[in-house]
């Protein structure tokens, strides 16, 4: 059973399955979920945007076993059937704001768009995509309408995680600031250990004190090669190959640098209110269906401040990491048998040096990395031959993936989340280099923009269904847990964060053994929703720690 609902001048319109309609006054409207979810099958609510839809639900106490986010749906199938997104899912996606930055008004909901570009109603949108999923699946018979399943679901986990926040201790992260920085500096300043640095650049390049702008790459750049180091960037990995007094400075300045500007005294002001750090994260914020994250960098938590994410007392964080998910997830995509008995323990790198492929870990990573990202260069391209010997049809699927890319053609994951196509600038170029008399500058154009839509390619359906693997993994954990017992959704196991191929759940302590066995057995379960029975295992690593630092 589904159940629609739109706003309405009387509260909250719903629309069940049978198309049949009611008025919910907005201050009833929490008492109707509650008396829907206590079915013994709860509905699948059905509505335009989660991110906007949910908060509230959460702020009053409640939580939702399912949902239709429409406006993450029409993303997908806009692809699929290679069209533009409707003017109703392409406007700015509602704002999880932090709970003690919300209206008072219980739906408070976003002001009322124009009426060009008002949503059409939601059991309306409802089944034309139903239609829509069901016209897919005559690639893959329910894929896609799996796929829509899973990502709302994930808008789900998105605005608990948002407003159950990651648990943050504000004092640890003013002391590590100040044992890396130094004391809180006025405004305008830097901290004294940057300053420090700064000097002690400065002196080596042999600059004059308080001349160089260290901050300002193209100044950088003209200071060091000025002292003789020969440099075209400020980019790390340059700097590492020199030899110069001033580069080990200069690289520790940076680090903190980083520090100082991404998770600095500003961003804890910002982000962190009564021990909680609540991110916004985006749902299929990226092409492939990664997520993304809006505003505090959820998706990019540096180690340096990894030590202030502290359970409560008498709580635990219990963080899970899946072992090199995109390499096993192109093993299950390309069905690689050899590379399915490499990847049969932890540790899949282990097992292709096992195999006789390579020599050493470091090159079955830099291999695997190489084939499925494109490297062309260096250590990876000289492994790549030798993986693909011993491993035919796992190199064979990226390249072919590539070359389709490089063809102007879309590829697709697992669920059918569909790449999209190049643009008219690049189809443009094709043109112009096959037209008759072309030169070699356009013909090197049209090559550059090919390749570099086969590198985009190559890697799409890898990390989409690696995406998709993760949504599945963890709706399943979200599902375990809410299961086991009822209540507040803060005062029983929930899941705080995600980044990529990880997921980490607060959990009471006398708990914790429960939240590692959902973080296992959902990793399972996802393996065999996406591939069925196919050879390849997906394990996780499990950790029981204090703080976020000590997981790995």
């Amino acid at each position: 059973m589904h159940l629609a609902v739109d706003r309405h001048p009387g509260g909250m319109l719903v629309t069940d399955h049978r198309g049949g309609t009611e008025v919910v006054p907005a201050a009833a409207f929490p008492a109707y979920v509650v008396a829907q979810e206590g079915r013994s099958t709860p509905p699948r609510w059905v509505w335009s945007d989660t991110a906007l839809w949910y908060p509230p639900l959460l702020r009053a106490g409640l939580r939702v076993e399912r949902c239709h986010d429409l406006r993450l749906v029409e993303a997908i199938i806009a692809g699929a059937e290679g069209r533009a997104v409707r003017s109703f899912a392409a406007r700015p996606r509602a704002a999880l704001a932090m709970p003690e930055r919300q209206s008072a008004a219980l739906f408070d909901l976003e002001a009322e768009p124009r009426e060009a570009e008002r949503t059409p109603p939601a059991a309306e949108l409802h089944a034309e995509q139903l239609a829509a999923l069901a016209r897919a699946s005559t690639r893959a018979p329910g894929a896609l309408a799996l796929l829509a399943a899973a990502e709302s679901a994930g808008a789900l986990a998105a605005a608990e995680m948002t407003f159950t926040g990651l648990p943050w201790s504000a004092e640890d992260h003013e002391r590590l600031l100040v044992e890396a920085l130094g004391p809180r500096p006025a405004a305008g300043e830097r901290p004294v250990h940057l300053a420090a640095l700064a000097a002690e650049v400065e002196r080596q390049l042999g600059v004059r004190p308080g001349s160089l702008a260290i901050d300002s790459p193209p100044e950088l750049v003209a200071a060091l090669r000025g002292a003789g180091i020969d440099v075209a960037t400020t980019r790390s990995w340059e700097l590492q190959r020199q030899r110069h007094p001033a580069i080990a400075p200069l690289l520790q300045y940076k680090t903190l640098s980083r520090l100082m500007t991404a998770n600095g005294w500003n961003w804890l002001d910002e982000w962190v209110r009564d021990g909680r750090f609540r991110p916004t994260f985006v749902p299929g914020g990226v092409v492939t269906g990664r997520w993304a994250s809006d505003g505090g960098g959820a998706l990019q938590l540096p180690r340096q401040v990894r030590s202030a994410v502290r359970a409560d007392e008498g709580w635990v964080l219990v963080v899970a990491d899946a072992a090199q998910l995109e390499p096993r997830i192109l093993t299950a995509l390309s069905q690689d048998a050899e590379m399915a008995r490499a990847g049969a323990g932890v540790d899949l790198y282990q097992g292709i040096v096992d195999s006789g492929a390579v020599d050493s870990r470091e090159q079955a990573k830099l291999g695997m990395l190489g084939a499925m990202y494109g490297g062309t260069t260096g250590q990876s391209a000289r492994v790549l031959p030798r993986l693909q010997r011993v491993f035919p049809r796992a190199i064979a699927y990226v390249e072919e993936a590539a070359r389709a890319g490089e063809r102007g053609e879309t590829v697709r994951t697992r669920l059918g989340r569909t790449s999209p196509s190049p643009g008219e600038e690049w189809r443009e170029r094709q043109l112009l280099a096959a037209a008759e008399g072309a030169g070699e500058s356009e013909r090197r154009d049209a090559r550059t923009a090919a390749r570099g839509q086969g590198r985009f390619t190559r890697n799409f359906a890898v990390q989409g269904t690696a995406a998709e693997w993760a949504l599945a993994w963890m709706a399943g954990v979200r599902r375990r847990l809410w299961s086991a017992e009822g209540g507040p959704l803060a005062r029983q196991p929930h899941l705080v964060f995600f980044l990529h191929d990880e997921l980490m759940v607060h959990a009471p302590a006398a708990r914790a053994e429960e939240a590692a066995t959902a973080l296992r057995e959902a990793a399972a379960d996802a393996g065999r929703l996406l591939f069925g029975d196919a050879p390849v295992t997906f394990p996780v690593t499990v950790a029981t720690v204090q703080r976020y630092s000590e997981a790995k």
